[in-house]
């Protein structure tokens, strides 16, 4: 491969690290191909992608986002491929637990493909423990609709309160116009 298209791949890795807002490394190695393509198929489906990288090209393409991705380093050691999400930083990690989980992974057996690290907003998480928290954070959407249900609460309560205080006001009007009518 010659200079130019190793610079390509990087400028090309480089524009998806920009137009995602996460990503997730994980090592396949040791994996079947039909395994690795059962896997592709599932980030299909769920509208991720997984490509394999040298960790050299990640390296050069991760320096470009400006933020410190030093940690990061860690996770790149051995092969990589990497994970990349558009809409929420908790799909990879919701994709790799469902994928172990009808892989049928035992205790003692390492899960693959093993994840080793993600970046998420600016966030760098460097790994296997921190798969479960990942998978547990809320997307984008998710916390706008928790936002938005948090501004609404106190306007239904309000409504609520005036509508039924209505009723019960009308009810006590009635009753007592017709003790007047029963008394006069």
């Amino acid at each position: 491969m010659i200079r130019e298209e190793k610079q390509a791949l990087v400028d090309e890795l480089s524009e998806k690290f920009q137009s995602h807002n996460a990503f997730y490394i994980a090592d396949a190695s040791g994996m079947s191909v039909a395994k690795i393509n059962e896997f592709r198929r599932l980030c299909f489906n769920r509208g991720l992608e997984f490509k394999v990288y040298k960790n050299t090209f990640i390296r050069k393409a991760l320096d470009t986002l400006g933020g410190d991705t030093s940690e990061m380093d860690a996770a790149l050691v051995g092969q990589s491929g990497i994970l990349f999400s558009k809409e929420s930083g908790n799909a990879p990690a919701k994709l790799l637990q469902d994928f172990y989980k009808a892989q049928n992974y035992g205790k003692n057996v390492e899960p693959k493909p093993a994840f080793k690290g993600a970046y998420i907003d600016a966030g760098v998480y460097v790994g296997a423990s921190q798969l479960s928290t990942l998978s547990t954070l809320k997307g984008k959407n998710e916390l706008i609709g928790d936002v938005i249900g948090l501004l609404q609460s106190p306007a239904k309560n309000v409504i609520s309160a005036l509508s039924s205080g209505g009723n019960k006001l009308a009810g006590i009007l009635k009753t007592l116009s017709e003790k007047e009518e029963v008394a006069g």
